[in-house]
């Protein structure tokens, strides 16, 4: 036996561009979404123009904060996961490097199209077909680069975080292809091919689903390689890893229908998504339980480690979450929550609490390690993130919670003869000061980010990429 040291190392510039862009992109999709939390406290800043109106800029804010900037974190750590726990290289530079550059065109194109109202109108998949089918081509692409570099690893075993991440990567795209089937009847207009109840529910498989896989499963591969390395213990259960990864991608994609509660889709479909969405509570606090478990013996490096912080305070908040979708799913519940604020106050606790958080914490984990630094320029700078992170967080959610249970005792207030005790104009005026409090969180989470940018700045400026690629160099142990 003799060990051999590989002339290629691990291919970490593709990498390097989703870290820096997923910077980019955090930016410009979280001040975006502050300036339209602001629009809805100040509606003049609506600009009376039809391109900077909140009906507009909501669904390019969405895009980009989820495929813009989870995306690029999704598509930057399992590059650098695949690779790391593969002992190899990616497959091919090329398609790795087409990954990058096309999914950046999808979202220029998101940027252009959508404040010009070419929409679909479907939540979380506005993009008309063009986008749509390049977004198809691009993931397609990125399916093969991850799956080739898996089937040519050096190590026998495929860590459970690669399973998240394939799995994630498989259903997204059957969830983004089925969705998106349209007749185009323009360059910029499509009809779907489905129609009704139909067309709701398929939608909402895509839409739950996308928050199920791209915006959980994606993360939770991240997780699992990031919470151990920066805590410097292996996972806690290796065992409970595998169980978490099965129920969860089982159970998971029946629990769209928990959207259309109360609409044409039949009840049994509703009980259906109802059940699905309670059972679910079990996998999620699982995976959750074995995050917060690896800490055991490494409690005490929290109080100076804060990327280790961000890492672990995201699990706290992608437990609460997953606490908080089941209970609203039941249709009781449902009844009251429904199209209030409570809603956009749970899906920013898993949008800031978990899936930004836990981005933030891997980019932190790895800018040093991809351009050849011991740590991130600024440990305070990190600190203080961690703390506008978890406050802005905090002031948003809870504001919504507020606003969100005060809209749905409102609305279904009614007087001795039954009419309403409430307009609605009513129910919008006691929202207000919520609204306020929101925008001063989304304003708080997003100067964190200014921050990040300044300092993976200057970590990057002071960088030796060449001593990176060196430490990247691959040992390879076997017979020569």
């Amino acid at each position: 036996m003799s060990t051999a040291i590989s002339p290629t190392a691990y291919n970490y510039k593709v990498v390097r561009q989703f870290a820096i862009m997923t910077v980019v992109w955090g930016i410009l999709g979280m001040g975006l979404g502050v300036f339209i939390a602001s629009q809805l406290v100040w509606p003049q800043l609506n600009l009376d123009l039809p391109w900077t109106s909140f009906g507009r800029l909501r669904p390019l804010h969405t895009n980009l904060v989820i495929f813009a900037f989870g995306g690029c974190a999704l598509f930057g750590t399992s590059y650098y996961v695949v690779q790391r726990t593969c002992q190899t290289r990616l497959i091919s530079d090329s398609m790795a490097a087409f990954t990058f550059w096309g999914w950046q065109a999808v979202i220029v194109g998101a940027l252009i199209t959508l404040p010009m109202g070419y929409t679909t109108t479907k939540e979380y998949a506005e993009l008309e077909w063009p986008l749509a089918i390049l977004l198809a081509i691009v993931w397609v692409t990125y399916g093969l680069v991850f799956f080739g570099t898996i089937v040519k690893r050096k190590t026998k075993h495929i860590y459970v975080g690669n399973w998240f991440y394939g799995a994630f990567i498989v259903v997204t795209a059957m969830l983004h292809i089925v969705n998106h089937i349209s007749l185009p009847v323009s360059l910029f207009k499509s009809y779907s091919a489905y129609a009704g109840a139909t067309d709701a529910m398929i939608q909402w498989w895509y839409g739950h689903n996308a928050v199920g896989f791209f915006l959980t499963t994606g993360f939770l591969g991240m997780m699992y390689y990031f919470v151990p390395k920066q805590a410097e213990r292996p996972i806690y259960s290796y065992r409970l890893s595998i169980v978490h990864f099965w129920a969860l991608i089982t159970l998971y994609i029946w629990a769209g229908p928990h959207h259309l509660h109360y609409t044409a889709l039949p009840d049994w479909a509703q009980s259906l998504g109802m059940v699905m969405s309670i059972i679910l509570l079990a996998p999620s606090w699982g995976g959750m339980i074995n995050g917060m478990m690896t800490l055991s013996g490494a409690w005490h490096k929290l109080r100076t480690d804060p990327i280790l912080r961000f890492l672990v305070v995201s699990l706290a908040f992608y437990g609460m979450s997953t606490f908080e979708g089941p209970m609203m799913a039941i249709k009781t519940v449902n009844s009251l929550s429904h199209y209030t604020d409570w809603t956009i106050g749970h899906v920013h606790a898993g949008a800031l609490g978990w899936v930004a958080m836990i981005s933030i914490g891997a980019v932190y984990h790895m800018i040093p390690k991809l351009y050849g630094r011991e740590q991130m320029h600024s440990v305070g700078l990190i600190n203080a993130h961690f703390w506008l992170a978890t406050i802005g967080t905090v002031l948003y959610i809870a504001s919504m919670w507020v606003n969100g249970i005060t809209q749905g005792l409102m609305w279904r207030a009614i007087n001795d003869d039954g009419t309403l005790t409430y307009s609605f104009v009513e129910a919008l005026q006691a929202s207000h000061p919520g609204y306020i409090v929101r925008a001063l969180g989304g304003a708080f989470f997003a100067s964190g980010m200014l921050l990040m940018a300044y300092n993976v700045f200057r970590t990057v400026r002071a960088a030796n990429p060449v001593q990176a690629e060196e430490a990247a160099k691959i040992v390879v142990v076997g017979a020569h």
